[in-house]
């Protein structure tokens, strides 16, 4: 058993200092200092020690039989292992993904560009430089808020329908310098506030589990990461969360999304939508695919100072390896879990699911569940009227837009000025009820257990404190049924621990949506000549 995890040591008091202090630079500017957390890393110390992490042990991982036949179906850590072992090139793992997109995005509409010749070109290179990591080679979708040097990045607006951004985000650049190539952008909410649309508001994106319903939600507003991701066309990727635009879209299509704490990963070179709400994060297929991509972004950055001063990143690939004591898993970290009332009341699909979930988390070693109640005022402090604090934040970055032409925000220009139009008094307000309702949550709810079950995202993005969403069941229709489990500051660790235990005796995680239909005749010769294992790299992996 590894040492204990990272929230044992945390400083509650401390974290709810620095969000107070948060508030107060998201009012006055960033050069307000935030008080640094006990055991907070030297500049960029922590990336550094990320990087190296990239290459643990339990980063690689052996494939699946029923997965190594085709490239497209392998986990990071299955393809990394492939990669390792020389049985995969990065350049097949780009083609077999460049072919998915040429035979199924014209359905999907996950990507809004994709980058084939540069992604080609990088699998080669990578193919020549020596491996370093986990991320060696691996294809990436990420959201269109990221900036990549060079590359149309618009936010689907029409604001940044032009924009190029000179330098890569923080988390864009860690990627890359981890090994990852960058498949192309995806689809995203406008500006990030809705599900994919047009600026205009047109649907694009669709569910990669319903293709041909596009009224069937696939979660926004990472929607096309997801969906590129759930749709076999990227081996995992990246999106942001303000009010629930990682969790959603993962627990919509069957995928393993975390928010992490607030600062855990640099936000700088994000077009923003809320300076004390704004998550960037992993949507991947597993907990350790989560972990590995985590390693990788999170760390002190000097360019935003909400990364600074926070406690050295933890093993997380580690944490989301399963403890085994012979056959059996078990968590890694003895864990209360906290499961709210009328979490699993019911009979409908998603309450035989949840119903089930539970079962599955008692019978794991080491979990306790326990019932815990929600805190005094929770629904007033959750609710829309405090929950649209943010708008004030969202419309501050914009107001010269905002004053000169408002078609340029599309479809959502309502709650762009709904934001411009709200009172100081009302944002103050709005940030002392916040650090009430993080007080109550922190020495309240968390008095009683380790994590918690959720129904939603709020108000854990509501207060910066992480998340992580992943599937439990189906609908009798196969469409995925997902869950949220919140944590204390800096529990990312221990959240993959948990997933990690229970994706090791479920299999919901490993199920993919079939193929959309009707694909035209050119897709299918796409497909075909897509690469594969041959029969005998099959019959020696399987072995």
């Amino acid at each position: 058993m590894t040492a204990q995890p990272l929230d044992r040591s945390i400083d509650r008091r401390a974290f709810l200092a620095r969000a107070a202090a948060l508030a107060t630079a998201s009012a006055v500017g960033t050069t307000v200092a935030l008080p640094s957390m006990a055991g907070a890393s030297s500049p960029l110390s922590a990336n550094r020690t990320g990087m190296k992490a990239l290459d643990h042990p339990d980063a690689y991982v052996k494939p699946r039989p029923e997965a190594i036949a085709d490239p497209s179906e392998l986990t990071i850590a299955e393809a990394a292992w492939l990669i390792r072992a020389d049985k995969l090139t990065p350049e097949q793992l780009v083609e077999a993904y460049l072919a998915r997109i040429t035979a199924y995005d014209d359905r999907y509409q996950a990507f809004n560009l994709v980058l084939a010749d540069a992604a080609i070109a990088a699998a080669r290179d990578a193919r020549r430089r020596p491996r370093h990591g986990a991320l060696h080679g691996i294809p990436l979708a990420i959201k269109d808020n990221f900036y990549t040097e060079g590359v149309l990045t618009t936010a689907n607006s029409f604001l940044f329908k032009d924009f190029r951004p000179p330098y890569d985000a923080t988390a864009v650049a860690r990627l890359r310098a981890g090994g990852a190539i960058v498949l192309g952008k995806t689809q995203m909410g406008p500006l990030a506030t809705t599900r994919a649309t047009t600026p205009a508001g047109v649907i694009t994106t669709v569910n990669a589990w319903a293709p041909t319903n596009r009224n069937t939600d696939p979660g926004g507003s990472s929607t096309g990461t997801a969906t590129a991701v759930a749709g076999r066309m990227a081996t995992s990727g990246i999106g942001t969360q303000t009010g629930g635009s990682i969790t959603s879209p993962s627990n919509a299509q069957n995928l393993t999304g975390l928010k992490p704490t607030m600062g855990r990963i640099s936000a700088a070179g994000i077009i923003p939508l809320s300076y004390t709400r704004d998550h960037p994060g992993p949507l991947a297929r597993d907990a350790k695919d989560a972990a590995i991509m985590l390693t990788a972004m999170a760390g002190e950055d000097p360019a935003d100072p909400r990364s600074q001063g926070l406690p050295d990143v933890p093993d997380l690939i580690a944490a989301a390896t399963p403890v085994r004591r012979g056959r059996r898993v078990r968590l890694r970290w003895d864990t209360r879990i906290g499961v709210l009332p009328g979490f699993a009341n019911g009979t409908s699909a998603t309450a035989l699911a949840r119903q089930a979930y539970l079962a599955q988390l008692a019978a794991i070693p080491g979990v306790t569940l326990v019932d815990v109640s929600l805190p005094e005022g929770w629904n007033e402090l959750t609710g829309t009227t405090f929950n649209n604090i943010r708008l004030p934040e969202r419309s501050e970055p914009f107001m010269p837009y905002l004053r000169t032409d408002l078609r340029g925000f599309g479809v959502a220009v309502t709650s762009w000025l709904q934001g411009a139009l709200l009172g100081g008094n009302e944002f103050i307000t709005g940030q002392r009820a916040k650090l009430l309702l993080m007080e109550r949550v922190l020495d309240g709810l968390f008095e009683h257990c380790d994590v918690v079950v959720q129904t939603g995202p709020l108000p854990f993005d509501i207060l910066g404190l992480p998340e992580i969403a992943f599937p439990i069941g189906a609908t009798a229709a196969g469409m995925p049924i997902g869950t949220i489990l919140g944590g204390l500051p800096y529990a990312e660790d221990r959240l993959l621990s948990v997933v990690a235990a229970y994706q090791a005796v479920t299999d919901w995680h490993l199920r993919r949506p079939a193929d959309p239909p009707a694909v035209a005749g050119t897709h299918r010769a796409a497909i075909a000549d897509a690469p594969r294992l041959t029969a005998e790299q099959v019959a020696e992996l399987t072995q």
